[in-house]
């Protein structure tokens, strides 16, 4: 089978498509021909060795994939035998290996898909919706002013449709260009902001009346954290999602304090047990497929072009979920 490995770290070049035996189910495992992977900005970030946590080469990228299962191991129930499923990598025991044409997971972490949800939709609904869903699950946006960031993102445009389901008072969004801004005030903000302005922290704090926010949920990172602050409410709750991405120093955080403002952090993997995996993914699945809420696909690539894939998202050029695709 084809597969795309990292053999050293660099450019989007470095990522080299090779052949590699496909995999065999083990007992309690089923064996998934994917039909599409996702691509995270955090694996841009490992290729480039710029991750929270250096990983070792060689590798096949890939944390997420949906498609259908082609064989089973011993004791999986026959019934999952040509079932449509999404295969959330990241939670099993091996939590890799995405950007191939085949994969092997857990027969009790691969959950069905309804008829109505396409491949690509499902794995935006993977790392990306599971993180937007448990984000609004640990600080609940009901009657608050929220401010999202990278709001016509993966993570940023489910965020903001479910914020305002949730009953947020208001959403306000920020992103990197007009398009990306219109996408987010589509997809149910209030107001948005482009972040490419030298004011836009005093800009979005006068949308939010002046006073600030009461929940920021950061998940850029780096100099963006530190201008969100601003526009902070006193007793505000600035959610910290960016991995690996710190930028906020001593006066930062003793400011936090005299203004009773709180830091949280946020690492989705400890919070899905494989009971609360499968019943989030299946609502999140359900949501959408029920055209309650929207998926925004920000480009499909061929498996062997996944160095193109890995480039848009690194220079900012997609909205949304991209996927890799047979």
């Amino acid at each position: 089978m084809r597969a795309i490995q990292l053999s050293r770290f660099g450019g989007p070049d470095v990522l080299d498509i090779i052949e590699m035996p496909k995999p065999e189910p083990q007992a309690g495992e089923v064996l998934i021909r994917v039909h599409a992977a996702g691509v995270n900005f955090f694996e841009v970030l490992m290729r480039g060795d710029r991750y929270a946590v250096t990983p070792q080469l060689p590798m096949v990228l890939g944390v997420e994939a949906a498609g259908t299962v082609e064989a089973l191991g011993h004791w999986v129930d026959i019934s999952l035998a040509g079932t449509r499923v999404a295969a959330p990598l990241f939670a099993s025991k091996r939590p890799l290996g995405g950007y191939a044409d085949y994969v092997t997971i857990d027969a009790s972490l691969a959950v069905p898909l309804p008829d109505a949800l396409s491949f690509e939709d499902a794995t935006a609904l993977m790392v990306q919706g599971l993180t937007a869903f448990h984000l609004l699950r640990q600080s609940p946006p009901a009657g608050k002013s929220v401010l999202v960031t990278a709001a016509a993102g993966g993570v940023g445009s489910l965020l903001v449709q479910l914020a305002k389901r949730q009953g947020a008072s208001a959403v306000i969004a920020v992103a990197g260009s007009r398009a990306k801004l219109n996408l987010a005030l589509s997809l149910g903000a209030d107001a948005a902001f482009d972040y490419g302005m030298s004011d836009w922290s005093a800009r979005v704090r006068e949308a939010a009346g002046g006073a600030g926010f009461d929940i920021i949920y950061d998940i850029v990172g780096g100099s963006m954290t530190a201008a969100a602050l601003n526009a902070l409410a006193p007793c505000g709750e600035m959610v910290f999602a960016a991995l690996g991405r710190y930028a906020i120093g001593a006066s930062e955080l003793e400011a936090m304090i005299t203004r009773n403002q709180s830091l949280r952090g946020f690492a989705l993997l400890p919070l899905l047990s494989a009971d609360r995996l499968r019943a989030s993914l299946s609502e999140l699945f359900q949501l959408v497929a029920g055209g309650q809420l929207a998926v925004t696909q920000g480009g499909r690539y061929p498996l062997d072009q996944a160095n193109e894939a890995h480039r848009s998202l690194e220079e900012r050029r997609s909205t949304g979920k991209v996927v890799l695709i047979p």
